[in-house]
């Protein structure tokens, strides 16, 4: 499985904990994530150890709405695009705005893009380390 699937699988299981309590072995019923498993582990229990922080901070950022009235799939975007902006090393933030653009254009509209784009961005910019003189 490759990463862009994971993410897929990742935001599956995330807006389904929308509506259901589930694990992740329950998600992973009819889809083996196979060398992506501790990946999507990773994130999704890192998604939601730190979920009222991170939903603070995408509270800030989503001036003119309230975060909670997002479209359950934009918020779980974003979070995933948060979490990987700002708590998980591996992706590298280029790869983590461009893949969370990816899922907006793949299951959002064509305004749901733009919007997690400019969120993330204003995100990343403000909690990234200034670059040494």
């Amino acid at each position: 499985m490759q990463r862009r699937e994971a993410r897929e699988l990742l935001l599956s299981a995330l807006y389904r904990c929308e509506f259901i309590p589930a694990t992740l072995d329950e998600v992973f019923e009819d889809t083996d994530p196979a060398d992506q498993r501790e990946y999507i582990e990773t994130v999704f229990n890192g998604i939601r150890d730190r979920q009222p922080e991170i939903d603070h901070m995408l509270g800030e950022k989503t001036v003119g709405w309230k975060f909670e009235r997002l479209a359950l799939l934009d918020r779980n975007i974003l979070r995933i695009g948060v979490y990987e902006l700002l708590y998980f090393d591996d992706v590298p933030p280029e790869v983590a705005l461009d893949q969370a653009v990816e899922l907006a254009k793949k299951f959002g509209t064509e305004q749901a893009r733009k919007f997690i784009n400019g969120i993330l961005d204003r995100i990343w910019k403000e909690h990234r380390e200034p670059a040494s003189s």
